[in-house]
């Protein structure tokens, strides 16, 4: 890769294991060089515009790693939002993006309101079915505060995002029954049996994750769920990756291709930005003040979790499983890299 792409990509893995969203942080990297090896993610592509309006647009990705195509759809998306007051971005054929919450909160510290999604192929049980159908397509809502750091939403609309039971794996532990389902279609505790995630909320989740569809894949003319379950070949499988340094992997991870939306708001061009933000200020102030539940100590709102994990462990260092310095040390013989001293 570029080395200013390679940055990105680094970046975007490292501030999510900063915030303990370790399932979305460097336990990827050796998913991700075996995607490159095989011809799925592109490390050096022609990422171009195929349409543009001055508040839309519509960028073709060449199946590039998603942080690289994404932080460039960022950009283009703020500026346009200050011209305009709003603006829509279609990005299809990227990879695999990390956590989204990294491009809200780059908005959000521009002083905009961010909202991300995308769809992939079937990873996901519509609720009432035992097999994949829907794609548990993440969302994130991200927007400015003035004392308080921004109010970030980063959700799947599975019961927990794929990337957790890969971190099972790599933990070599249990997951809690309610996650996802077996090839027999029954719930399963043994994460590298896991064939379905379930939803969110049941149909609730299901019926977000459709509408994720119609609005990303369909609209950018790259429709993924339909085909897949139509039996319709939309691109090369990595199902059941067990290679060198890799790892087992759950056998739902099928074909590793997305479309996505970027979007932002100028908030000024509907009321005032600094009384926007005292707003939200009140907003998290107010919440945090409700008699708390019999059980709860604090309640937290949307990023604030993941905000307190960044600083312990920009302080402390980030923890990784066994089985993930396992799989990195691998990468780290195979391909001749010095493997940190401090890890």
């Amino acid at each position: 890769m570029p080395p200013e792409d390679a940055a990105a990509e680094a970046v975007a893995l490292i501030w999510a294991n900063l915030r303990a969203v370790d399932s979305h942080g460097v336990l990827r990297i050796p998913w991700y060089l075996d995607n490159i090896e095989k011809g799925i993610m592109n490390p050096r592509p022609n990422i171009r515009v195929v349409k543009e309006t001055p508040a839309t647009m519509l960028i073709d990705a060449d199946h590039a790693l998603g942080p690289v195509v994404t932080i460039q759809a960022v950009h283009r998306v703020v500026e346009k939002a200050k011209q305009v007051g709003i603006c829509w971005v279609l990005i299809r054929n990227l990879t695999h993006q990390g956590a989204l919450g990294f491009y809200t909160q780059m908005i959000a510290e521009e002083g905009l309101a961010g909202i991300l999604f995308v769809c992939s192929p079937p990873n996901m049980a519509p609720y009432g079915a035992r097999t994949t159908g829907v794609h548990n397509s993440p969302i994130s809502i991200a927007v400015p505060a003035k004392k308080h750091l921004p109010l970030n939403l980063d959700m799947a609309t599975s019961v927990v995002a794929g990337g957790k039971i890969w971190l099972a794996v790599d933990k070599d532990v249990l997951i809690p029954e309610g996650w996802g389902l077996g090839k027999d279609g029954r719930p399963t505790t043994d994460p590298r049996k896991v064939e379905a995630l379930l939803p969110v909320g049941g149909p609730k989740g299901s019926g977000l994750a459709i509408m994720f569809e119609c609005l990303s894949s369909i609209m950018a003319g790259n429709a993924l769920i339909g085909p897949t379950l139509l039996g319709r070949e939309i691109g090369p499988s990595t199902t059941g990756q067990t290679g060198p340094g890799i790892g087992v992997r759950p056998n739902y991870v099928r074909k590793n291709v997305q479309n996505g939306v970027v979007a932002a708001i100028d908030i000024s061009t509907f009321t005032d930005v600094e009384g926007y933000k005292e707003n939200i200020d009140d907003l998290i102030d107010a919440v945090k003040a409700l008699p708390r539940a019999e059980g709860f100590s604090e309640i937290l709102v949307p990023g604030e979790p993941e905000q307190r994990a960044f600083n312990q462990r920009s302080r402390t260092g980030i923890p990784l499983p066994e089985g993930t310095i396992r799989n990195l040390l691998s990468v780290s013989e195979k391909y001749d890299v010095r493997f940190p001293s401090t890890v």
